[in-house]
């Protein structure tokens, strides 16, 4: 099974902590963000998880103490963007960001970590001409320390137009003038580019529409060969692999005004006060009233060593 933390927030950055108490207790309950009082217990342990996946605009926190997942294998995707605080207000800078990313990369090999550039809006600060600009100078800070980008365009989620008012879809011209630019300065600095869940074909300039977490990467990562099949995700051309998530909504403290997994500020707050490190929810306590229901794991490595 693989086990995500980055789809509902961010872990790394806001709950490492609370993680590694989870991964030392070799257990998480995860509550249903729809039914509440349904919660799912996984299993936390190399037998049965076989990869780890992170989502990442701040891998600082965790760093200090990332041999502790020293058993698991993983995969880290890392969020850089040129957005100031006016639109991701507590993001870390651009500089600090891509040196924790080098030394991310150096701890668990660059294979294991992916550069992400989304989402890409365009409005009159962050221009074409400027998104072209802040790429290079991100893709030659990343030089040598990963082999991958995943970039993708806004989705104007209703949560995304509330919290971010006058936003507007990119354009097929402007996707496409972003697309060729992008694929040639990724390429002058030996990374591949990729796309996830995007409409747009954008393989004329070399960009491949594969999945962030595909099949392929995954086990590139772990260096065995899966069982899986390719499985219709909840998004349309999605090619990533199965995964459960153990994160929670409306609890990622970045702020970012374009973000689908918070509903506002206040709920966010409400939320983190009931936080507890050592509580196996990320959020709050168990009740009296939760029915859990202990999932059925499996390891999906088929035993085959792959050689790169």
């Amino acid at each position: 099974m693989i086990i995500n933390t980055g789809a509902r927030t961010d872990i790394p950055a806001f709950f490492s902590m609370w993680f590694l108490n989870r991964i030392k207790a070799g257990f998480v309950y995860v509550r249903n963000p729809y039914y509440k009082e349904q919660v799912l217990k996984y299993s936390l342990t190399p037998n049965v998880v076989d990869c780890l996946i992170f989502c990442t605009k701040n891998p600082r926190p965790i760093l200090p103490r990332i041999h502790e997942l020293d058993t698991f294998a993983s995969y880290w995707f890392v969020t850089i963007t040129p957005y100031g605080l006016d639109v991701e207000p507590n993001v870390p800078p651009v500089e600090q960001v891509i040196s924790d990313f080098k030394l991310l990369s150096q701890t668990v090999g660059r294979h294991r970590v992916c550069w992400r550039y989304d989402p890409i809006f365009i409005d009159e600060s962050y221009t074409l001409e400027r998104h072209i600009m802040e790429f290079r100078k991100i893709a030659k800070g990343l030089a040598g320390y990963t082999d991958e980008c995943v970039i993708s365009f806004i989705d104007l989620y209703e949560k995304t137009k509330r919290n971010f008012p006058g936003i507007r879809e990119v354009t097929s011209k402007e996707k496409n003038l972003i697309a060729r630019s992008f694929a040639h300065i990724s390429q002058q600095n030996g990374i591949d580019i990729k796309t996830c869940a995007e409409e747009s074909d954008l393989q004329q300039y070399g960009i491949q529409a594969s999945g962030c977490f595909s099949q392929v990467v995954i086990e590139k990562a772990i260096g065995l060969k899966l069982k899986y099949q390719r499985r219709k995700s909840n998004r349309a051309n999605c090619g990533c692999i199965p995964s459960r998530d153990i994160g929670a909504y409306n609890t990622c403290l970045h702020g970012c005004r374009y973000c689908y997994a918070n509903y506002d500020q206040e709920t966010v707050n409400r939320n983190l006060r009931l936080h507890d490190p050592n509580s196996p929810l990320l959020i709050g306590q168990l009740s009296k009233d939760d029915i859990i229901h202990i999932v059925e794991q499996e390891s999906d490595i088929d035993g085959q060593l792959l050689l790169f």
